[in-house]
This record gives structure tokens, C-alpha cells and sequence, in this order.
């Protein structure tokens, strides 16, 4: 196992924009950092990057800081979920703007006041007279020493020589042309600075030593290295870029396509320890044959060197498997906790006063074992709450045809005089069975969709039992009635 111990106190940022949803690749990236600084004593800074004025909203901050914290649940003993802030890039604008007028000062920077028109046009000519295909800015006012006017950007003037190095954890030392990289604007037209330059102003001041953040932003690199060294900044800072998130057809996830909130997950019923371990398999694997491990030995192997770097799939169906060993893991009082919120109106089916708390912790142990995610309890134990078994028409069609109505009759009469408990309703309807020929599942299956309303649901047997017997003949008797 490598381990390459940093040179310098480690101070780790997680920069995300509040433009919408946590994003789940977000929450990896932020848990990436919150390890590597815990494993090396260092500090965690949240940065809320809330420049861009027309697509923030102060509801998508409250969530980032809400996501953060519940996927750090139960953690407390490691720390919080962050050490410093949120800082915010906006209350840095007029820094931002002044390291820009010192780079023009210094030379290192100049203003252009070509529109994107007229570069497309000369691109367009330069193709036509060489042949040669060239898309970006050709720096055509690089020396034709322009005033600061208005309408004019701030271009950083790239010493196009020699090679840029990447010090990567993840990838090792990518290398980048300088020729190919063009002279980029670090201030707008409108004097606003661009995110590249403000990014780079934040991350100097507040001494960041490892920048540990999505694969899509490598190809920007070489440029917010390039800008450091012009600002002075000191020792460069250690990149980490880890794999981007895909789905099942191999594209990256998309907030328009994809389900990528962390909210969303954290709505249905997903424990944030489920979350965390999955999330960290992204890319990254413990030790062992299984995935599935406590997040102390995860805190222990965890490499930032042992990240892969080709693009993770994030498999919905593995990480709602990895949920369902996680509740399937909780004590029976922990899981009666955490399914709380999903048994109270408007999440549940019923009114507060038809609930009853200790029938359904006794029906917990049962519902435990079938479940992935929380959401789904309800629809295990509504039949007992509710005045009419629920009504699925799928099920009914299913399982309410052919020996349906005299499985009933059968049924009835036997649970009108047996004890009333699991093994004696199973075997009366075991009884039943044998009399027409029938397998015992073919005869339960009318039984249960009478009660519960579903095909498919927790141990019948055991439910009936719970549920009583007047109440269970009462909803027999109805579906029988409703055959007729």
C-alpha cells in the first residue's frame, strides 16, 4: 500500500457552486478531501463558489451545508463535516479583480477587445488559406498594447515555451504543451474575473496544499498553474484529480438525466453510512472480498494513490444492495428510529390517530429483512393501519382468478376455530391446499392479496398473526364477497 506523506501541512478545500441539487459526485469529492485531511492531521475549508450571481440561490447554500452534514452522520468522533467557513468566493470579488490589474501591471496579462465574431472569422480565414483547423483565440492583440477600455477582457499572456507538469496523485505527471494553450481570459468585459483566476486568488490566500477534485477539470490545470507561479503564490499545490461519475451507458452523469441528488437518495430512505461506503468503492476498493466494510478500516486503507483513474459506473442497483445490508445490519430499536420519518403523514398512508407504535415495532423485525431503503416501509405495513387492505389491481387480477374464490371459502372456515398463531394459519392453509390439489404457495397467494393488498410483502403467516382474527376475516370475507 502506497502512502506519499505530504511536504507540507495539508490544508484540503471542497469547493462546490450552489447552482442546484448536492450532486452525488460532489459528495465523494468532498468526502476524497475530508479523509486525506484527517489521515494527515490537516484542515478541511468548505468554499461556497457563488460567483455566478444569476444561477445561485440561497436555498441551494443551506442545501450543500444540510447534504454535508447528514452524509457525515454518526462521524463525530473523526471531526466535523468541515473545519473552516463556508467561506464565500463572492465577498472575495474586489481581490479577485485587484491580483487581475497586477498581472496587467506586471506585464503578465493584456486587453483584448476582439469579439467572439471577429475570432471565428480570422480562424475561418486562417483555415482557408493553410488548411489548418484552428477553433481558440489567436492572440491578436497580445502586443498591440490596448488600454484597459470599456468592454475589453484581461487575457493572461501564456509563455507558449516548453512543457506544463502536473504533480497528480491520482495520475501521476501529465504533461501539457504550452503551445497549445491560449491566451485565456482571467477578467471580462465587464470587469468581472473569471472563475479560473478568482479559483486560483482563493485557493493561494487560504494556503491550500492539495487540490483533490473532479477528473473534468484537469484540462484547466496547466492554466491555474500557470497563474499561480505569475501571482507569486508559493509552492504549487499537489493536484488530486479523481474519476468522473458515469452511468450505465458509460456517459457522464447529468443532473438533467441522471439521479445524481444526494437529497433524492437521502429522501428515500438511503442511510448516510450506505452512502459513504458506496460512494468511496467509486473508484477505490478496501481490502478483502467485500466492498462492505466499516468506516474505520475504510479511514485506515483509504490511498488517494490507489484511486483508479478510469471513470466510475454509479450502479444504482448496487448501491441500493449495499443500503439493504445496512438496515439489515441495525438493531431492531435502531431501525424502528430511523424509519420514523416514513411513518408519519404525508409520507405514510394513514392518519397520525390509525397508527400504533407497538403494533408495527412488532411487525419491524419482519419488514427489516425485505427492505433497501426506508421508503419502502410503509408499503409493508399500511394493511395493518389502514381501514381497507390497499388496492393494487395488478395483484388482483394476478392472484384473484380460478380456485380464488373456494381458496377463500376454505381458508375462512379453518381460521373461524384454529389457535391464532403463525405455524396453525400456515398449516390451515397448507390443509386447504392439499384438498384441491393446490400447492400450499398457490393457496397463500389469494390469502395474502385479500389481506394486504400485494403479491409480495413481509412473512404472511407472522402478519396474520399481529393483524388478529376478526380483522383478518373481516378482509377475507370482503374479497371473497367481491368475487361473487
Amino acid at each position: 500500500m502506497t502512502d506519499r506523506m505530504p511536504a507540507r501541512p495539508v490544508r484540503v478545500r471542497f469547493a462546490p457552486s450552489p447552482t442546484g441539487y448536492f450532486h452525488v459526485g460532489g459528495a465523494k469529492t468532498s468526502l476524497y478531501n475530508w479523509i486525506y485531511a484527517r489521515q494527515h492531521g490537516g484542515t478541511f475549508v468548505l468554499r461556497i463558489e457563488d460567483t455566478d450571481a444569476e444561477r445561485n440561490r440561497p436555498e441551494w447554500i443551506d442545501g450543500i451545508k444540510r447534504a454535508m452534514e447528514w452524509i457525515h452522520t454518526g462521524l463525530d468522533s473523526y471531526g466535523p463535516a468541515w473545519d473552516e467557513g463556508p467561506y464565500f468566493q463572492s465577498h472575495n470579488l474586489e481581490r479577485h479583480v485587484e491580483a487581475g490589474h497586477q498581472l496587467y501591471q506586471r506585464g503578465l496579462a493584456y486587453y483584448c477587445d476582439c469579439t467572439r465574431e471577429q475570432i471565428d472569422a480570422r480562424n475561418a480565414a486562417h483555415r482557408a488559406a493553410t488548411g489548418e483547423v484552428r477553433t481558440g483565440y489567436d492572440g491578436y492583440c497580445r502586443d498591440r498594447g490596448n488600454a484597459p477600455t470599456p468592454g475589453a477582457a484581461l487575457r493572461f499572456r501564456v509563455d507558449h515555451e516548453g512543457v506544463t507538469v502536473v504533480d497528480d496523485l491520482i495520475r501521476g505527471n501529465p504533461e501539457f504543451a504550452n503551445a497549445t494553450l491560449e491566451d485565456f481570459v482571467i477578467l471580462r468585459g465587464n470587469g468581472s474575473p473569471m472563475f479560473i483566476l478568482a479559483n486560483v486568488v482563493d485557493d493561494i490566500d487560504m494556503r491550500i496544499s492539495h487540490v483533490i477534485r473532479a477528473e473534468e477539470h484537469l484540462p484547466n490545470t496547466p492554466k491555474a498553474q500557470l497563474l499561480w507561479k505569475a501571482l507569486d503564490g508559493g509552492p504549487l499545490p499537489t493536484f488530486a484529480h479523481v474519476p468522473l461519475l458515469v452511468n450505465e451507458k458509460r456517459q457522464k452523469l447529468s443532473k438533467r438525466r441522471d439521479p445524481v441528488a444526494l437529497e433524492m437518495y437521502r429522501d428515500e430512505g438511503y442511510l448516510p453510512e450506505a452512502m459513504r461506503n458506496f460512494l468511496m468503492t467509486l473508484g477505490w476498493a478496501p481490502q478483502g472480498e467485500s466492498e462492505i466494510v466499516p468506516w474505520d478500516v475504510i479511514m485506515s486503507e483509504f490511498r488517494l494513490e490507489e484511486v483508479h483513474s478510469s471513470p466510475a459506473f454509479f450502479d444504482v442497483a448496487k448501491l441500493r444492495a449495499f443500503n439493504g445490508e445496512y438496515i439489515r445490519a441495525l438493531s431492531v430499536d435502531e431501525f424502528v428510529q430511523r424509519a420514523q420519518p416514513w411513518l408519519s403523514p404525508p409520507a405514510a398512508p394513514w392518519t397520525a390517530d390509525q397508527f400504533d407504535a407497538d403494533v408495527f415495532r412488532a411487525m419491524a423485525p419482519l419488514v427489516q429483512t425485505r427492505v433497501k431503503r426506508l421508503s419502502e416501509v410503509p408499503e409493508h405495513v399500511d394493511f395493518l393501519f389502514l381501514d381497507d387492505a390497499p388496492h393494487d389491481e395488478q395483484s388482483w387480477q394476478k392472484t384473484m382468478k380460478g380456485d380464488a374464490a373456494v381458496l377463500l371459502d376454505g381458508v375462512i372456515a379453518q381460521y373461524e376455530t384454529i389457535p391464532w398463531d403463525a405455524d396453525a394459519l400456515q398449516d390451515a392453509v397448507a390443509v386447504v391446499a392439499e384438498q384441491h390439489g393446490l400447492k400450499p404457495g398457490k393457496a397463500q397467494a389469494p390469502v395474502r392479496v385479500a389481506v394486504t393488498g400485494r403479491t409480495v410483502g413481509s412473512p404472511l403467516f407472522q402478519a396474520l398473526e399481529l393483524f388478529g382474527r376478526e380483522r383478518t376475516l373481516e378482509r377475507l370475507r370482503r374479497a371473497r364477497a367481491r368475487l361473487d
